[in-house]
């Protein structure tokens, strides 16, 4: 399909409900869930969130900030040895370093159609591989990690990035502890954590407002 034809046209995934029985279908944008593109934006997207979470506080000391080595160990000649300004020079031990690390800011932005692009893919990427599931409510009898687990096993998840949307933070609570799964607001969907889960689930609110959020037109 080209991709002109991917902003007007929609595509449709299976509903399923908490039992894992297939309820309906949830037509949604082909725009943000069927979308193709250059594969080299998840190179870039990921890059550039990995190089943002880098704290960038490594340092080490130059001659100007280790004490001492202000006066000259020896006159500059007839001793036979080497000419020696100060002991602090990063020859000597216990001098300072050349050019050692410093603290600095390693993140960057990549323009923000890139990013959404590479969004949008990595969404795609998933639901065409049938690893997306998309249920209709991810309600608990009570927030319990074991109900949350239960749950998630039941629908054949055993390694999931889980997106929740508003009004949905009971499930969140429950399944934050859970070691193979990742619980992520709307707001925190992201390219890295996409791909490095090998399945995606949401329920039809979240997979509604994510298709509001990046289907929209912009130019």
């Amino acid at each position: 399909m080209a991709e002109g034809q991917n902003h007007s046209a929609s595509v449709k995934l299976p509903l399923y409900s908490p039992q894992h029985q297939q309820v309906g279908e949830l037509e949604i944008s082909a725009r943000v869930f069927a979308c193709e593109g250059n594969p080299g934006l998840f190179h870039e997207a990921v890059r550039m969130q990995l190089a943002n979470r880098r704290s960038g506080t490594a340092a080490t000391k130059t001659r100007g900030f280790i004490s001492g080595g202000g006066r000259k160990p020896w006159r500059q000649k007839g001793t036979g040895r080497a000419r020696a300004g100060s002991t602090r020079s990063p020859l000597w031990r216990h001098g300072g370093t050349t050019f050692g690390p410093q603290p600095r800011d390693y993140s960057y932005s990549m323009p923000k159609k890139a990013w959404r692009k590479a969004l949008c893919m990595a969404l795609s990427d998933r639901a065409r591989d049938g690893k997306l599931t998309v249920v209709n409510s991810l309600e608990l009898a009570e927030p319990k990690t074991r109900l949350a687990k239960a749950l998630l096993e039941g629908l054949g998840l055993k390694h999931a990035l889980i997106v929740l949307g508003e009004g949905e933070e009971g499930f969140l609570r429950a399944a934050r502890n859970l070691a193979a799964y990742k619980v992520l607001a709307l707001g925190g969907l992201n390219v890295f954590d996409i791909l490095n889960y090998d399945e995606l689930l949401m329920t039809e609110k979240s997979a509604r407002a994510i298709e509001a959020r990046l289907g929209e037109r912009r130019r």
